[in-house]
């Protein structure tokens, strides 16, 4: 791991001290170093670091411009030299900047990538270095299938880590594979995913005591979006290995809540599969029967992501969780509406709303409640089926797909509908370029004060 945390000092640590904008005469400066930062012009401002240099060329410190944020203080972990470091003053939040330092270290190496320098730092007395850890390896967990290509990353393999995170925990797995998907009633994961050359499939991952409050986890596990019939252009393609960008987000979050031993039923379900093109793919116009016994038509092949959902959902609603959660990259229309850094949440109890924004604001991890506005629901309608997968007029695209699944979670009352990026379209001080968590940070603070 580039950063290591350690919980005590290591002796020849060096001081980063953090300096707020103009505000190097209140940082607690050696007048040497204010003097440094003078003829480097530098002033305090946000996300910038300067290292000090201290007799005979040796190092004798950093500053790093303060005002962005905890997670803005990861931006240290790829910008100062290999070594122990310290905070030189108290932080006002010691846990979400060691988080930030630990993220923003991260590198994905499967494929040659060197990890680079290692970084020592010396974690806060008041930080919970257990938390730390699981919070961070739930995020790297997330960002490596994301960042794994379909190549290795497709359903089979997939399934396979689902497997070995289960292993580490000891909880159960079962899977509805191929034609059992129609004899177990899943026809729109199967219908979905039959084109392709790896068998479509539900994955069932079950923790926890079975008398303890259950909390359902559900994954879009598109592994590759070709579009289907509705063929996508090839620039639209280049991201597609992402489009199992749920299923890697929800396994992030169980790794984290079944590493805290939380007093929770957890189960986690991932319809994972590919959108390929072959004589048996589904096409624009079919009817599909659902899980549920609502029909549904076929508008548009490259909407498969809430079909397969909308099937894992109803087999969890069943069961009337006391928090049911999807995550899925759903629509563009997020990203057009939101951007990339900012995913979109659906609930309709207010409670979770409320309990998911403060959430979103105390640990940095940003979240928008976007609103379930019952008048577009008219807008799936279909003149041959119970409902359409997509609208005509390609308007508020992702409120019109939470909508769609809405449809099919009728018996649980805590449920929140995620349509996420998963991806860092450039490098940021937590985190480089590629596979990013998002939600699952603030995520895993509601669940844990609902059922810690």
């Amino acid at each position: 791991m580039p950063v290591e945390l350690v919980e005590t000092k290591p002796k020849n640590a060096l001081p980063v001290h953090l300096v707020a904008r103009d505000g190097l005469e209140t940082a607690s400066l050696a007048p040497s170093s204010i003097a440094w930062a003078r003829a480097n012009g530098f002033s305090g401002e946000a996300g910038r670091t300067l290292i000090v240099p201290g007799e005979g060329g040796a190092l004798a410190g950093a500053l790093f411009g303060t005002g962005d944020g905890a997670l803005a203080i990861g931006a240290l972990a790829r910008a100062l030299p290999e070594g122990d470091w310290h905070f030189a003053s108290a932080l006002a939040e010691p846990e979400l900047a060691a988080i930030a330092l630990l993220l923003g270290g991260y590198v994905f190496t499967r494929y040659g990538k060197k990890p680079g320098k290692t970084l020592r730092f010396a974690l806060s007395r008041d930080a919970d270095a257990a938390r730390i850890r699981r919070i961070a390896d739930g995020v790297f967990l997330t960002r490596d299938l994301v960042n794994t290509p379909t190549s290795d990353m497709g359903p089979d393999q997939l399934e396979a880590a689902v497997r070995t995170l289960a292993a580490a925990h000891k909880a159960e797995v079962s899977v509805t594979r191929g034609d059992d998907l129609l004899t177990q009633n899943f026809p729109m994961i199967h219908a979905v995913g039959r084109a392709s050359a790896d068998a479509p499939r539900l994955i069932d991952m079950n923790w926890g005591p079975k008398n303890a409050p259950k909390v359902t986890l559900v994954g879009k596990g598109v592994c590759f979006d070709t579009g289907g019939l509705d063929i996508k252009p090839s620039s639209g393609m280049l991201l597609m290995k992402k489009d199992m960008g749920g299923a890697a987000n929800v396994l992030g979050l169980a790794s984290m809540i079944m590493a805290a031993r939380l007093k929770v039923r957890l189960r986690v379900l991932i319809p994972a599969v590919e959108n390929s093109i072959a004589g048996n793919a589904f096409r624009p116009g079919d009817v599909l029967a659902s899980r549920k016994g609502i029909s549904v038509e076929i508008g548009n092949t490259d909407a498969e992501g809430r079909l397969v959902l909308a099937d894992a959902l109803a087999l969890a609603d069943d069961e009337k969780p006391q928090l049911l959660v999807d995550m899925a990259t759903l629509t563009g229309a997020a990203r057009v509406a939101l951007g990339p850094d900012l995913p979109p949440f659906y609930t309709g109890d207010e409670a979770l709303a409320s309990e998911l924004a403060a959430a979103s604001v105390a640990v940095e991890d940003p979240l928008w409640r976007m609103p379930l506005w019952s008048p577009y629901d008219a807008k799936l309608s279909s003149r041959i089926a119970d409902i359409n997968n997509v609208t005509t007029d390609g308007f508020a695209g992702s409120i019109t797909a939470a909508l769609f699944l809405k449809r099919f979670v009728e018996k649980t009352a805590a449920w929140a509908h995620f349509d996420i990026f998963a991806w860092n379209p450039s490098d940021r001080p937590h985190g480089p370029a590629g596979g990013e968590a998002q939600g699952i940070r603030a995520l895993e603070s509601v669940i844990s004060k609902r059922f810690g």
